[in-house]
Formats: C-alpha cells, sequence, structure tokens
C-alpha cells in the first residue's frame, strides 16, 4: 500500500476525427469546456484559455501547462499538492478512421501521499477519467458505445466527500 508512484493511463479509440477530437482538448478548463465532466466532478478551471503557462486545476489538485501543441497534446504540471510531484498529459492520435484520446498520469508520491495516492487519489482519478473519455466520445460521436460505471469504492468515497459535485453529503448540508 506505500506507492512510490502513480502510473496511470487511460485511453479511448473515437469514431471521429483527430481535429475534432482536438477542438473538444483545446476547450479544456475554458468557458466551453465540454469534455470535462462538471456535472459529477470539481470542475477544472484554467486562469486563462489552454495554453503553456495556463494555472489551475480542479479541486485541490493543481498545475499548470508546460507544453501545448494545439489539437494535439497538452502537458500539466503537478503543483502546489503536498506529496505529490509529476505530470498529467492529454495526446490525441491520428488512427486514419478515428483518433486516440489517451491520459497519462505519471507523479512520485511522498509521505502520507504514500498511502493516500493508491487508496484515494487513484481511484477518483480513474472514474474522472473515464467520465471525460465518455464525454469525449459522447460529443464526437453522438453515444458512448460502453459507458464506464464508478466501482463501488468510487461510491463509497464520493459518499463521504461533502465538495464533490452530487455528493450526498453536500446534498444533506443544503438541505
Amino acid at each position: 500500500m506505500w506507492a512510490r508512484s502513480i502510473d496511470n493511463v487511460h485511453e479511448r479509440r473515437i469514431a471521429a476525427s483527430a481535429a475534432e477530437v482536438g477542438h473538444l482538448l483545446d476547450r479544456l478548463g475554458g468557458e466551453r469546456d465540454a469534455l470535462w465532466p462538471t456535472e459529477w466532478w470539481w470542475p477544472m478551471t484554467l486562469d486563462r484559455p489552454l495554453g503553456v503557462g495556463a494555472d489551475g486545476g480542479h479541486g485541490a489538485i493543481r498545475y499548470r501547462v508546460v507544453e501545448h501543441d494545439p489539437g494535439r497534446r497538452v502537458r500539466f504540471e503537478v503543483h502546489s499538492v503536498r506529496g505529490i510531484s509529476g505530470f498529467h498529459e492529454f495526446t490525441i492520435t491520428d488512427l486514419g478512421d478515428g483518433a486516440l484520446l489517451r491520459h497519462d498520469l505519471r507523479c512520485g508520491l511522498r509521505g502520507v501521499m504514500r498511502l493516500v495516492g493508491p487508496v484515494v487519489v487513484e481511484p477518483l482519478h480513474d472514474a474522472v477519467l473515464e467520465d471525460l473519455l465518455d464525454n469525449a466520445e459522447r460529443l464526437a460521436v453522438g453515444r458512448v458505445q460502453r459507458v464506464a460505471r464508478w466501482s463501488p469504492w468510487v461510491r463509497m468515497l464520493r459518499l463521504v466527500d461533502g465538495d464533490l459535485p452530487g455528493g450526498v453529503w453536500r446534498r444533506a448540508r443544503k438541505a
């Protein structure tokens, strides 16, 4: 359980052009972002349009854009998160008959995050990314072939986290 890193990949083949998927990626973190699954997760917000130097994050996770190839790739460097250092990155590959949208997370873990990372951060990250890939497929193609489902563990984590959109405790506090 005392992990030293999170090395995580999520990808989806989408039956749309790389340009169509790239257009969705280029709005990430902005006012017209339809890709990030904000209905159930903290929104991704950036202090300016997606590009090198844009700073922001989602929830307590903070990062800045360190590399950007419009319509094809964006890399974020994680910062201001105690016990986590590294990056996450989206890439789009043209497959000819579609596109591959891929997300890589490569982070080193220190201190208590070596326990919290694999038990809390990684399962929630997995769920957010699969929801994002569902959005990409839905927006680019009009439907999702296989909708992602949250694991029982993710459902429990969401239940106890009062700040997540749609979270039970959040609804209970508002009542």
